[in-house]
């Protein structure tokens, strides 16, 4: 499927003459874009501002008038979309970054990921534009140059715009219901059922920001190698700004707690949900240690979150397993957890997430109680993450990873 898209993408870059997508031009504007993605943002789009509601750019990628062929790349800010209006000669919509809404007149709207087609038949009456906290950029391919007009109408208010986005139901989610309503179409009674405990109820309790919601989202669905979980959540990372860099220190610290096998098809997905939202791979590396330094770095941040806990499990461990804590020290700690890109407290939260969810792991869940909250996170925090979870990981293992918080944190103290 990401092959597809990628190719949908490349062929039109043969066939409209704008060559390779990260092109001079491109690499020219790179310092006025303020959306990340494979074109040119362009100019503010002053020329069409009066049918706009919001912040559009526009970057014209063709240039020979011999194809006949005009190709633009249009971006818009968060919240921004066109009027309604029509083209006699229809037009073409190849979405290449961020998320938005398509929505023609008496039909339902039309989510929009990268990748996405959308052909606009002539005359069709439609608005296009930016979902409430995503960027969004589509290419612009006008059909039938020489007697296409476009027909301007009225504006698309705020009432019409909540109701075809979803803006109301999903303020206090990440943005996700309508992805997964869009997987649930033929059982809307699950949909609706869902859609109330996972972005509403749940969500209502404790005060994580949305930011930390998606994080142990990320963790818990690769701990259960829940995929499409992990595809609709990382829509909304990418939508609420959390950073690529984070996104993958999310993969890479999940590597010593679930193992590689469990975590290397997930480093596949995002490598593609990246790339396709013009992030440019490999990212800056986030590394703070050699392997001379692992093992004393390692262990120096094993003493600063557990204490003197970790001279006694070198002390009670056997002979033949010393190595193991080692490897703890140098290994799960030296190698991942020194790293940047996300600090202990958010690496705490992490780890405790992925435990709750792999289930089986209660001893470990509640040795990582104790270290989130040497770190800073209490009981409400993690009582907070666990009911963010709930509606993923079931109740057996919300229940299993309430009786350890309530071991290591009664309830009295």
């Amino acid at each position: 499927m990401k092959k597809s898209i990628l190719n949908v993408i490349a062929i039109a870059g043969l066939l409209f003459g704008f060559g390779d997508p990260i092109n001079a031009q491109a690499k020219d504007m790179e310092h006025e874009t303020k959306f990340q993605q494979i074109f040119p943002q362009g100019e503010p789009n002053t020329a069409y501002a009066q049918y706009f509601i919001g912040q559009s750019y526009l970057a014209p990628l063709t240039q020979l008038k011999e194809l006949n062929v005009p190709v633009s790349n249009v971006t818009f800010e968060p919240g921004c979309r066109n009027n309604w209006h029509s083209h006699t000669g229809g037009q073409l919509l190849i979405v290449t970054a961020g998320r938005g809404y398509y929505q023609e007149e008496g039909k339902p709207a039309r989510e929009l990921l990268p990748g996405d087609v959308v052909e606009i038949a002539p005359d069709a009456v439609h608005w296009h534009g930016a979902a409430p906290d995503s960027w969004f950029s589509h290419l612009a391919v006008t059909c039938n140059p020489q007697t296409n007009k476009s027909t301007w109408l009225g504006p698309v208010d705020d009432k019409q715009y909540d109701e075809a986005t979803g803006g109301t139901l999903s303020e206090t989610s990440e943005r996700q219901l309508p992805a997964w309503n869009a997987h649930l179409e033929n059982d809307p009674e699950l949909a609706e059922i869902f859609g109330n405990f996972a972005f509403g109820e749940t969500q209502r309790y404790g005060e994580l920001d949305i930011r930390t919601r998606i994080l142990v989202t990320l963790a818990s669905a690769i701990a259960q190698q829940a995929a499409e979980t992990y595809r609709l959540t990382l829509r909304a990372a990418m939508a609420n700004g959390i950073t690529p860099v984070e996104i993958k220190e999310v993969l890479y610290h999940a590597v010593p707690y679930v193992g590689m096998a469990k975590v290397v098809d997930f480093i596949g997905v995002t490598n593609d949900f990246l790339t396709v939202n013009g992030v440019e791979l490999p990212l800056e590396g986030q590394s703070t240690t050699s392997p001379e330094t692992r093992f004393e770095k390692g262990l120096a941040l094993q003493k600063e979150i557990f204490g003197g806990q970790i001279d006694r499990m070198y002390e009670a461990a056997p002979q033949n397993q010393k190595h193991i804590q080692r490897y703890l020290s140098a290994n799960c700690f030296g190698d991942y957890q020194t790293r940047t890109g996300l600090d202990a407290r958010q690496r705490e939260l992490l780890t405790f997430s992925i435990l709750v969810s792999l289930g089986g792991c209660e001893s470990q869940v509640k040795g990582h109680i104790q270290g989130n909250l040497n770190v800073g996170n209490g009981k409400d925090t993690l009582l907070a993450v666990v009911t963010q979870l709930l509606p993923y990981i079931g109740y057996p293992r919300t229940l299993n990873a309430v009786a350890c918080l309530n071991e290591v944190v009664p309830e009295n103290e």
